[in-house]
C-alpha cells in the first residue's frame, strides 16, 4: 500500500467507504497492490485518512465478499491471488511479468543448490550454528549503536580486518582507507565504471570469460574486445593489436574464469607496463580468493602495482556466501577520497548488521578456519568427481581441466552444451554451458561442472545421469 495513494473527495455524493474500495480494487486489478499484500490495519488506515475505524471496516469487508482480499482476523487482511491476463478489454498493454534478471545465467534465485551448480559454497559444510551466534550479536550490537549516518565506504573495523586479510593471504598492502565494501563484486564494478569515468571507452575482456561481466560492461556502454586467453593467461599482445586504445582490462589472474590457468608473471608484468604507458586501468577479479585447491594461491596482480592502476575487486560469495551480497574494492591511495565520493553520493555500502558479523567473522579467526577446512573438502570432492566422470562419462566427457572448484569437460559428441545444460537443469542438475562463455567462434562446446555441492551418495547416479543426457542429445 506504500505506492497507492487513495485520494477522498469529501464533496462527492460517494460514500468515503465505496471511495477506499474502489482505489484499493483498482489497485489490486492493475497489479499496483500484488498478490498476498497486507493492507495495513483499520486503526492505521483511518488515520492515515483521516476516516473513522468504522469506515475502513465497511471497505474491506467488500472487497473480502468480492474475494479480491481474504481476512485473517488478528494477522490481518491480504490481498487474494489473481489470475493472470495477457491484456485488457480496452487494448491497454498488460502488466510486465516478474521475470528474474539474466534468465540465461541464473536458473533460479534463493533456491538450494543442485548438484554441479558452479558458483556457490557448499551447503551442507557451512558452520550455520557459529554464523548465527555472531549474527544475532550482530545485529544486537547495530541496534544498540547511536542512530545516524554510516560511513559510506564501509563498516571500518571491516575495512581494518579485510586490510590485514588481504596483507596476509593475497600479499596485498593497503590501508583501511582504501578499502571499500561493496554489493558484491558488481557494485564494486559499477563503483570502478562510474568513479573513473569509463562509460563509452574501450574494454578488454578474456575470451572466454563470464558472461555477467561482459554483460555488465556493455550496459556501462563499453566497446568490449573480447582478448584470447592460452597457458599463460591473457594474452597481453593480441590486446595490444586488436585494441590499443582500450581504457580497462577485466581479468581473473589468480585462476581464470573458466579455464583456471594462473598467469604467468611475464604476462602480469606485461600487463601492467600496457596499463601504466597508456594511462589504462585494470580490474583484477579475484572471485576466489585463496580457494587454490593445489598449493598456495599465487600473490594478488595488486601486489605487484608500483603505478597505481590495477583495482582489485574481491567478495565473501564464494567462501561465506552469496546471499551476503559482500564484496570489497581495493583502490590506489591516491583515489581513495574520489572513491569514498562516490560511494557517499551512488554506491553506499550494504547494511551494517551483515558488516558487523563479517569483521567478527575475520577478527575471530573463524574465516580463516573456515576456508582451510572448505580447501580440504572442496579437494576431495573435485577428487571424487573426477573419478566418477572417468569411470561413468567417459565415452561423452573428456575432463580438460580442473579450475578453482570446477571441472571443465568437453563434449565429445556434436550436441549442443547450451540444450544439455536445459535437460539436465530439469532432470534436477545444474551444470554449466561453456560455450557461452566465449565471445568469438568457434566456440568450445562443453560443460563446467562445480564441486561444491556433490554429494557422494549420489555422485555416480548423477554422473549417469549426466552421461545419459549427453548421449540423448547427440
Amino acid at each position: 500500500m506504500t505506492s497507492l495513494s487513495i485520494g477522498l473527495d469529501r464533496d462527492k455524493k460517494t460514500p468515503l467507504a465505496t471511495q477506499i474500495y474502489a482505489a484499493i480494487r483498482a489497485g489490486i486489478e492493475s497489479g499496483q497492490i500484488p498478490s498476498d499484500a497486507k493492507l495495513p490495519s483499520w486503526r492505521d488506515l483511518a488515520a492515515q485518512l483521516g476516516v473513522s475505524r468504522g469506515t475502513v471496516r465497511i471497505a474491506y469487508e467488500r472487497l473480502v465478499d468480492e474475494q479480491l482480499a481474504t481476512s485473517h482476523g488478528a494477522a490481518g487482511t491480504r490481498v487474494n491471488e489473481r489470475p493472470a491476463v495477457s491484456g485488457t478489454s480496452d487494448g491497454a498493454p498488460a502488466q510486465s511479468s516478474d521475470t528474474s534478471p539474466i534468465p540465461e545465467l541464473f536458473h533460479s534465485f534463493g533456491a538450494k543448490p543442485l548438484p554441479f551448480q558452479m558458483g556457490v559454497p557448499a551447503q551442507d559444510a557451512f558452520p550455520y550454528k557459529l554464523w548465527s551466534r555472531v549474527m544475532v550479536r550482530a545485529a544486537r550490537l547495530t541496534a544498540a549503536s547511536p542512530v545516524g549516518y554510516p560511513d559510506p565506504r564501509g563498516d571500518p573495523d571491516l575495512r581494518r580486518e579485510v586490510a590485514a586479510y588481504l596483507g596476509i593471504a593475497r600479499g596485498i598492502r593497503c590501508s583501511p582507507s582504501q578499502v571499500l565494501i561493496t554489493a558484491g563484486f558488481a557494485g564494486a564494478l559499477g563503483l570502478v565504471v562510474r568513479a573513473l569515468a569509463l562509460e563509452g571507452n574501450g574494454a578488454w575482456f578474456e575470451d572466454p570469460g563470464f558472461p555477467l561481466t561482459r554483460t555488465a560492461l556493455a550496459l556501462a556502454r563499453m566497446d568490449v574486445t573480447a582478448v584470447p586467453v592460452d597457458a599463460e593467461g591473457l594474452d597481453v599482445a593480441a590486446g595490444v593489436r586488436m585494441a590499443p586504445a582500450a581504457r580497462l582490462a577485466v581479468v581473473t589472474p589468480g585462476q581464470q574464469a573458466p579455464l583456471g590457468m594462473t598467469m604467468t608473471l611475464a604476462r602480469r608484468h606485461a600487463l601492467l607496463d600496457w596499463a601504466h604507458d597508456n594511462g589504462a586501468w585494470i580490474v583484477e577479479d579475484d572471485y576466489l580468493s585463496e580457494l587454490q585447491l593445489e598449493g598456495r594461491a599465487a600473490p594478488a596482480l595488486a601486489s605487484l602495482d608500483q603505478g597505481g592502476r590495477v583495482l582489485h575487486i574481491g567478495t565473501f560469495s564464494k567462501t561465506i556466501s552469496p546471499a551476503l551480497r559482500l564484496g570489497f574494492l581495493v583502490v590506489p591511495p591516491e583515489r581513495a577520497r574520489l572513491f569514498g565520493d562516490v560511494a557517499a553520493c551512488l554506491a553506499p555500502a550494504p547494511g551494517a548488521p551483515i558488516q558487523r558479523a563479517v569483521a567478527d567473522f575475520l577478527q575471530e579467526g573463524h574465516y580463516l578456519r573456515h576456508l582451510r577446512r572448505m580447501k580440504r573438502l572442496y579437494a576431495a570432492r573435485r577428487e571424487a568427481l573426477l573419478r566418477c566422470l572417468r569411470k561413468e562419462a567417459a565415452g561423452v566427457l573428456d575432463v580438460q581441466a580442473t579450475a578453482g572448484m570446477a571441472v571443465v569437460t568437453r563434449l565429445r559428441t556434436e550436441a549442443s552444451d547450451v540444450d544439455v545444460a536445459a535437460r539436465a537443469l530439469r532432470a534436477g542438475l545444474a551444470p554449466v554451458p561453456l560455450s557461452p562463455w566465449y565471445m568469438h567462434t568457434p566456440a568450445a562446446s562443453g560443460l563446467l561442472l562445480g564441486v561444491t555441492n556433490v554429494d557422494a551418495r549420489r555422485l555416480v547416479a548423477d554422473c549417469r545421469r549426466l552421461a545419459d543426457l549427453v548421449a540423448m542429445s547427440k
